[in-house]
């Protein structure tokens, strides 16, 4: 049983497999949002007559006089793309070693042919999730083929049993901080939303309060408003694009592996004829 369990076992993947602790990079993005948004973008240069309670000189003048929210919005903007690079290279090495349409390929037709250490040594090759995945299966295939205590319906289930097993022992390492991306889709809409109503709350105010002394309370408001609703909406925009292609790429992984899985149990079901 020991060998069995042994034989079954993924091999390791090797290289950047992503990064459990997703926070760490959240903090350390607030911590350069909003240092970015005081200090470079609150730079007295970036407005008339150097101080920051006056006009900006420049669009970087304007950007700051968003306010506090920005530097909530830089967060979720520099989060998503870190995370967008963690998930590149993560999925690059669960992807394996090879291209992926060129080893389903080349792996299908070893395991029709029954030339199953040429599959292996294929799986030895590509590495990653999906090497991890189908080595197991292969393992599971040969394992049962020599099980004389089973039907072949059995032996079939444990094959698929075997592949869904691994598969999903490797579905985290995939999907990994996709949630937070899909989550900083939507934050990236409401954060701007905030501060945009708060912009033209201030507007308001200053509207209130009446008299051509407060137009500049007004045109600040105003400038507020529109540069969260700009800044937020980009954020979101970033999310959405970073969130739908990593989850095509996913997607194509996990294509792949079913396709393999219903190869090698289609393949045990037409070279056994016993019941």
């Amino acid at each position: 049983m020991a060998t069995n369990a042994k034989a079954a076992a993924p091999a390791k993947t090797s290289g950047f497999t992503g990064m459990k602790n997703a926070w760490i990079i959240l903090v350390i993005c607030c911590v350069l949002g909003y240092c970015v948004w005081y200090f470079v973008m609150g730079n007295p240069d970036n407005f008339i007559g150097g101080d920051r309670s006056g006009h900006p000189a420049n669009l970087l003048g304007t950007v700051y006089k968003g306010g506090f929210v920005v530097g909530l919005i830089l967060t979720l903007l520099f989060t998503v793309i870190c995370l967008g690079f963690e998930r590149f290279f993560a999925i690059r090495t669960a992807s394996g070693k090879m291209n992926l349409a060129k080893f389903t390929a080349q792996v299908k037709d070893a395991i029709k042919a029954q030339k199953f250490d040429e599959a292996k040594a294929l799986c030895n090759k590509m590495q990653g999730s999906v090497g991890n995945v189908v080595l197991s299966t292969i393992n599971m295939y040969q394992t049962v083929e020599t099980d004389s205590t089973l039907k072949k319906a059995a032996k079939i289930a444990k094959i698929q049993q075997a592949h869904e097993e691994a598969t999903q022992l490797e579905m985290p390492t995939l999907q990994m901080n996709m949630a937070m991306v899909a989550t900083i889709v939507s934050l990236g809409t409401l954060t701007a939303l905030f501060g945009t109503v708060l912009g033209m709350i201030g507007s308001f105010q200053a509207l209130s309060a009446g008299g051509g002394a407060d137009s500049m309370a007004l045109s600040a408001g105003i400038s507020e408003a529109l540069v969260n609703t700009a800044s937020g909406i980009l954020t979101s925009w970033v999310a959405t694009v970073v969130y739908n292609f990593f989850s095509n790429k996913i997607d194509k992984l996990t294509y792949a592996l079913d396709e393999i899985g219903f190869t090698i149990a289609a393949t045990y079901d037409s070279n056994h004829n016993e019941a």
